[in-house]
């Protein structure tokens, strides 16, 4: 492979690789069309993809793409023999097959896969969506587009977003420097203030009220005198009726 085509892939793999998390091996996604157009070519896919991405790959497909080349019958017999090979991936599709291009854009909205295709159908719906990374053949040349409109867009707005965070950051910071803006604290739960007690120092002392004293009675029980009856003796008496 030419030095130019190794660094053009190269950098779109990197494109991908630090905006999208795509990483090695590298998950190649073939259906049936690219199978077909390698076939017309002569070529062998596993040789020419590894010789092209020089890393890690694995070539994967599904039961919905198997099950619709085997439906097309006659035409399609070789490239359904060539796309067998590859690993089936499970797509949770399984027991409702659905046509291969709405299998495969159903499993690139969650993973990140390489889509090797021919259908020009497919390709127009997954440049629309950012992060999706194309693989077609030119020929007999396996060719990884250039990111799309809609993945470049996204990359400059994320980019952005980062900047004017930073920018923000900046001049907070800046404003927390010259004493124009508090310094952040971490949020406590505010207690609840309640009334102060009073300070017993700055308090007077209450004077007791003293109850008045009487002069020449002492602070006792005052109890009334009982009256003692004396028992005359009856001569006593007596006498002193006689007198």
């Amino acid at each position: 492979m030419k030095i130019s085509r190794f660094k053009k892939s190269h950098k779109t793999l990197v494109f991908f690789a630090s905006n999208f998390d795509y990483r090695e091996p590298y998950q190649v996604l073939i259906d049936a069309t690219f199978c077909q157009a390698a076939l017309q070519q002569k070529i062998g896919i596993d040789e020419q993809i590894r010789k092209y991405f020089q890393c890690g790959v694995k070539l994967l497909t599904t039961q919905c793409v198997i099950l619709e080349s085997e439906s097309l019958g006659a035409p399609l017999t070789g490239a359904t023999s060539i796309v067998k090979r590859f690993h089936v991936h499970k797509c949770g599709h399984e027991g409702k097959p659905v046509a291969a291009a709405e299998c495969i854009k159903s499993m690139t909205k969650d993973n990140r896969y390489v889509v090797a295709s021919q259908d020009r159908l497919l390709q127009e719906s997954l440049r629309k969506i950012p992060g999706r990374c194309l693989l077609y053949l030119h020929k007999a040349t396996p060719v990884l587009e250039a990111p799309s409109k809609a993945s470049k867009k996204w990359v400059q707005r994320r980019a952005k977003n980062l900047m004017l965070g930073k920018q923000v950051e900046k001049i907070d910071y800046m404003k927390e420097k010259q004493g124009l803006k508090p310094a952040e604290t971490t949020d406590k739960p505010k207690k609840h203030k309640g009334p102060k007690n009073p300070n017993p120092l700055s308090c007077k002392k209450s004077k007791k009220e003293r109850k008045p004293e009487l002069k020449g009675v002492e602070q006792t029980t005052i109890t009334k005198a009982k009256r003692k009856r004396v028992k005359i003796p009856a001569h006593v008496k007596a006498a002193l009726k006689a007198d």
